[in-house]
């Protein structure tokens, strides 16, 4: 893994050519940024990365060739950062977080469709300085030991104990997520190779193998029954905790059924080891699948309302029983207080108070076994045209399930 960039290495000197000297900086230019990113933000790499290079073309007569230049841009590089953070602290302006690595993570690709990504940043934190640098050079950067060794000032063979002591500790601040984090930083271990992994009982493994086997099941399946192949593939991001949850997706204060969310090609999903109060494993597991179908109807027609997003995740993926649904809307049905279509479009926390999950899942049920599949397909796509798919205006098509809801709850 380490080491790839430096198998045939440029080594500039004082009669570089520019073009030589050019050669080297797309060798090494996304290390460096990569490196001053976890130090700064996105937005400041791109230009201290600049500065680093040009620092590194009025300083060549310093280069030693028998020298790594990787190192030694390196140290141009940890030199800039320092001079920048210097800058912001006489400015009294807030200084970047030189440990700050909250948006590392590692990557479990298992399927076509599908990415599992386990958010390592919050135990990164609590390691030693000198571990957290270790681990980013060797797994974030892709040095060598040697190279890190140099960076350090350390001897390789203490660089390697060192590395092998932070994974561990690593592995005891991640707890549930350790053994996978760490496997999948050094060998990046697959879902389906870990699914593969037979005899343990580590309560990892069964959320891995639970995951696995439930979007294995349904991706294909799902994306064949409404005619669409992913314009990407999904990222699953999961979080230890609800706070810690609510906090990455910016909802610091939102409820506690509150569990998963998707942006863009990201779903972010608590750990069903620690689903909260309101839930349990089993319902984290199975509303992976409901994100997931939601993201791929938003994919299918950016445009689709909220009802036909939601209405379709759930009866995917099927985490609320018939019982619970019909417990919870019989009576409003009952009484004749049911919300217009246009209403289940609510993107606020009230979308929950007003039954919204449940009566997403009710006119999704209604098209499907009224109208077919395909019927269901049309409204995805064109979701307003309701003469032309029903033959139905709205409010008529609104009475229709509306009846289909009185004969299903007996009413």
């Amino acid at each position: 893994m380490s080491g790839a960039y430096d198998n045939r290495p440029v080594y500039p000197d004082e009669q570089s050519t520019i073009e030589k000297f050019e050669q080297c900086y797309e060798q090494y230019r996304s290390r460096i940024r990569s490196y001053i990113s976890l130090k700064t933000n996105a937005a400041a790499a791109d230009d201290l990365t600049q500065q680093v290079f040009l620092k590194a073309i009025e300083n060549l007569h310093s280069f030693k060739e028998n020298a790594s230049f990787f190192t030694w841009i390196f140290k141009i590089a940890e030199n800039t950062v320092k001079n920048e953070y210097r800058s912001l602290a006489r400015k009294k302006e807030m200084p970047y977080d030189f440990t700050s690595y909250e948006s590392q993570s590692v990557s479990l690709d298992f399927a076509k469709y599908v990415e599992i990504r386990i958010d390592i940043g919050s135990a990164l934190n609590k390691l030693k300085e000198l571990d957290q640098q270790i681990i980013s050079l060797r797994f974030f950067l892709d040095c060598t030991l040697s190279e890190i060794a140099n960076i350090v000032g350390m001897r390789e063979s203490a660089v390697k104990n060192r590395l092998y002591r932070s994974l561990e500790k690593l592995r005891t601040e991640l707890k549930e997520w350790g053994d996978i984090a760490v496997m999948s930083i050094l060998d990046m271990i697959s879902i389906v190779n870990k699914n593969e992994a037979a005899g343990s009982k580590d309560p990892f493994e069964k959320v891995h193998q639970d995951l696995f086997r439930t979007l294995k099941e349904n991706v294909e399946r799902i994306a064949s029954k409404y005619k669409h192949r992913p314009s990407c593939k999904t990222i699953i991001e999961i979080y230890p905790d609800l706070p810690t949850f609510h906090q990455a997706v910016g909802e610091a204060d939102a409820p506690n059924w509150f569990m998963g969310t998707y942006e863009g090609n990201r779903l972010k999903i608590v750990s069903p080891l620690n689903p909260g109060p309101e839930h349990t494993y089993e319902s984290i597991i199975k509303s992976t699948l409901h994100l997931y179908t939601m993201w791929l109807i938003e994919d299918i027609n950016a445009t689709a309302p909220k009802w036909v997003r939601q209405g379709i995740g759930g009866y995917e993926a099927k985490q609320m029983t018939e019982e619970f649904i019909a417990n919870t809307t019989a009576d409003a049905v009952r009484r004749g207080e049911i919300p217009e279509f246009l209403e289940f479009n609510n993107d606020t926390w009230d979308f929950e108070t007003m039954k919204g999950f449940q009566y997403s899942y009710l006119i999704v049920e209604f098209i499907t076994e009224s109208y077919g599949l395909d019927t269901l397909n049309q409204v995805i796509r064109n979701p307003h045209e309701f003469n032309g798919i029903f033959k139905r205006s709205e409010s008529e098509l609104r009475e229709q399930w509306i009846s289909y809801m009185k004969t299903k709850f007996n009413i």
